[in-house]
C-alpha cells in the first residue's frame, strides 16, 4: 500500500470510529449480512437491510455506494447510515467494493454492475421491487455512482468503460452527496485529490483517463433524476455548480440542497446518525425517491 492511501485510511478511520461509537442495529430493522455478490469473499460482499414491519412485502430498493477517497471504506462503515434509510420503507443494499490502489478503475464499477445484476436476480428472495431501484453515493461514492449512471444511459461511455449493464436497466433516481463530478488535476502542485487519482487510475491519471472519469463530461439527457447536496464545511462544495450546470443543460429532473446547521456540518455529514441534520436530509432524499416510484 502506498503512503498516501495508508494515511487516508488511518485518518478517515479515526473520524468514523468517533462518529459510529455506541451505535447499534435499530430494533425495527432486519439485516442479512455478508452476502457474496461475486467471487471475492473479502471485497465482493454486501448486506441487505429491510424494515421489520414490511415482512413479505415487495419494497423499492436503495443501493449505497460508500465514500472514502477511492482508497478507504467498506459496508461496515455504512451500516448505520444504510439502516436508517431502510427505516424509511426501503430495502437497502450496502456493498463493499475493491479499493484503490490494489483495485484500479474500472474495477469498482464492475463490482457495482455485479451488485445491480444480483439485485435483479435475487428480487424474489429478498423482496426487491426491481422496477424501482434507486441509489445513493457520497464523495468518491457519488463520483462512482455518477459514472455507473453514465454506463447505464450512455452506450458510447459504456463501451469506453468496457462494462455492459443489465439490459434496459438504469437506476430510477439517484442521490449524490458531496460528490466529485469533474476531476481536476494539478500536475505542478500535486494535492490530495490529484494524488488519489494517481492511486485510482491504471496509468496514474493521464489526460485521457481524467476525462474518462469526469462524470459531467459524459452525461446525456437519459441520466436518472438526481437529488444532490452539499453543505457548510464541505471541501468539495465547488463541485456542486458543475453538476447543476450539466443537469440544467440536459434538462434532467433534479433537486438541490445546500444544508446549513447551527454548527458547520462538514463533508458527508449525512452519514452521522447522531445528527438531526443528517436524518432530516436523508428523509428528504428518500422522499425524492418515493416521488419517482413507478
Amino acid at each position: 500500500m502506498s503512503k498516501i492511501s495508508e494515511e487516508v485510511r488511518m485518518n478517515f478511520k479515526k473520524v468514523d470510529d468517533i462518529r459510529d461509537e455506541g451505535l447499534t442495529t435499530p430494533d425495527d430493522v432486519v439485516r442479512y449480512d455478508d452476502i457474496l455478490y461475486g467471487t471475492d469473499k473479502t471485497w465482493q460482499v454486501m448486506d441487505v437491510y429491510r424494515p421489520k414491519d414490511k415482512e413479505g412485502e415487495k419494497l423499492p430498493v436503495i443501493v449505497s455506494f460508500h465514500g472514502g477517497g477511492w482508497v478507504y471504506g467498506d459496508k461496515e462503515r455504512y451500516q448505520f447510515y444504510c439502516m436508517s434509510l431502510a427505516e424509511q420503507g426501503f430495502a437497502v443494499v450496502n456493498f463493499t467494493y475493491g479499493l484503490a490502489p490494489d483495485f484500479k478503475f474500472p474495477s469498482q464499477l464492475n463490482d457495482a454492475n455485479l451488485v445491480f445484476t444480483w439485485v435483479i436476480d435475487h428480487a424474489g428472495e429478498y423482496g426487491f421491487d426491481t422496477d424501482n431501484v434507486f441509489a445513493v453515493g457520497d464523495s468518491a461514492g457519488a463520483h462512482q455512482l455518477g459514472l455507473y449512471c453514465n454506463i447505464c444511459t450512455n452506450p458510447e461511455y459504456a463501451k469506453k468503460a468496457n462494462i455492459t449493464p443489465p439490459k434496459g436497466f438504469a437506476p430510477r433516481a439517484v442521490a449524490l452527496n458531496c460528490g466529485v463530478y469533474r476531476v481536476v488535476v494539478n500536475r505542478e502542485n500535486v494535492n490530495l485529490d490529484t494524488a488519489l487519482m494517481g492511486e485510482y487510475l491504471p496509468n496514474g491519471g493521464t489526460d485521457e483517463e481524467i476525462n474518462l472519469v469526469s462524470v459531467a463530461d459524459h452525461m446525456t439527457k437519459d441520466f436518472p433524476p438526481t437529488f444532490y447536496m452539499t453543505c457548510t464545511g464541505d471541501f468539495l462544495i465547488a463541485q456542486a455548480p458543475i453538476l447543476e450546470e450539466k443537469l440544467l443543460e440536459l434538462q434532467i429532473d433534479h433537486e438541490f440542497r445546500f444544508v446549513t446547521g447551527e454548527k458547520e456540518l462538514g463533508h458527508v455529514f449525512h452519514c452521522n446518525m447522531k445528527s438531526d441534520d443528517a436524518h432530516k436530509l436523508n428523509r428528504e432524499e428518500c422522499f425524492f425517491f418515493k416521488n419517482h416510484i413507478k
